[in-house]
């Protein structure tokens, strides 16, 4: 693999990553830490397996095939891929709106800003990244940095909170206690609604697809997953530690709290950086893979693009400071909104592998993987129906 492609790739990898690492993922993981103790360990585990099943999946097809996600769609069903863009577009934007909330959270733990300032600025910094000559180069390097960083601090804060690995491993293999809805909610926290699809066409706007391509293709739809799966694992163990050492955590920020015990003052000055890392990253996360989905690729120019993703981060930021919080009841309906996205979309590129051979330029797909893939889809479904009635 040449240097240019190993650093696009890199980047696809961390940017899936750090799409679903926001506050909501840290957050999530914490509170199941507290109720599940090492048993969450299975649940990560089994979580992270499913995830490669589905983006082997999703990676394969829209790399093989040169298209978008929506425009797969469009060619199974008409209307179909447009379908799939509205509801990205309203659950990215509402998503966007938390994200640039928890920037300001971050930066107020980090500094003591005020979090409309903190959020306004970190915002500047968001635009700031596509609006170079080299505005892809600068996202995959961003991201690479952001998620590195994210994970070597709570990593630090997992080795001062000693946590007891030996039972977390214990875990793995036997686990005390098997919360199943948990094991679909991280499903969903770690491939829903725009997440499954940032890498992926990450990589076709940097010219890597078509079936010679496969290879680089599985290896970064896995290695995206299992960098999320490990800061999952070390934000679990630094959660454990502090628990397992019977101090409780403070329910207003359960998370500052788990980093304050474990490492005093600088843990939670830690904590606002890896809040604000996390959160800034899924904002341009969202952002980018959010406008691939109202754009073409071949038609649309950099500079129309540009200025799209500029403006969704912008409304994203004046609604956030409008508002003064993250639009509780929105991001209910943005979570069901992703539920619904994750199989309907499964479902697409699932099709298109099963019946329109057509479309992967003569790549021949593997059977056992659209198997495991459809075993995948249907937890999928599960976890949309899930969605749609905890709104009712």
């Amino acid at each position: 693999m040449k240097t240019g492609s190993r650093s696009t790739v890199i980047g696809a990898m961390f940017l899936t990553a750090t799409s679903a690492i926001g506050p909501g993922f840290l957050t999530q993981t914490t509170l199941f830490t507290v109720s599940l103790g090492a048993a969450f360990a299975f649940a990560i585990v089994v979580s992270v397996l499913i995830d490669i099943a589905v983006q082997l999946n999703v990676w394969r097809v829209i790399g093989v095939s040169g298209r978008r996600a929506q425009e797969l769609g469009n060619l199974v069903a008409p209307r179909l891929g447009t379908t799939m863009a509205a509801l990205l577009f309203a659950g990215g934007l509402v998503f966007t709106v938390g994200n640039v909330a928890g920037t300001g959270l971050g930066t107020s733990a980090m500094l003591g800003l005020d979090p409309r300032l903190g959020a306004a600025l970190s915002a500047v910094v968001a635009i700031g990244i596509f609006l170079g000559k080299r505005a892809g180069v600068a996202l995959d390097r961003v991201v690479i940095v952001l998620g590195s960083m994210v994970i070597l601090l709570t990593g630090y804060v997992a080795i001062t909170s000693d946590p007891p690995v030996g039972s977390a491993l214990h875990n793995v293999v036997l686990p005390a206690h098997v919360d199943f809805l948990v094991i679909l909610t991280l499903i969903g926290g770690t491939i829903g609604g725009y997440i499954t699809y940032s890498g992926p066409h990450r990589l076709l706007d940097s010219g890597v697809s078509g079936p010679r391509e496969v290879r680089t293709i599985n290896l970064a739809s896995v290695g995206g997953i299992l960098i999320t799966g490990l800061m999952r694992v070390v934000l679990f163990l630094a959660v454990l530690g502090v628990v397992a050492g019977g101090a409780r955590l403070d329910p207003a920020n359960p998370t500052a709290s788990a980093f304050e015990q474990a490492a005093g003052e600088f843990g939670l000055r830690a904590f606002g950086l890896v809040l604000w890392a996390g959160a800034i990253a899924s904002v341009v996360g969202a952002a980018y893979t959010t406008v691939s989905f109202v754009t073409s690729r071949t038609k649309t120019s950099d500079g129309t693009r540009t200025v799209l993703i500029v403006l969704f981060i912008a409304v994203a930021t004046v609604i956030y400071l409008a508002l003064g919080t993250a639009p509780a009841r929105l991001l209910v309906f943005a979570g069901a909104f992703n539920g619904v996205l994750l199989p309907l979309g499964v479902g697409v590129l699932l099709w298109v592998a099963w019946q329109r051979a057509d479309l992967l330029r003569g790549h021949r797909y593997p059977r056992w993987l659209l198997w495991l893939g459809g075993a995948a889809w249907l937890l999928t479904v599960y976890l949309a129906v899930r969605s749609i009635v905890g709104l009712l």
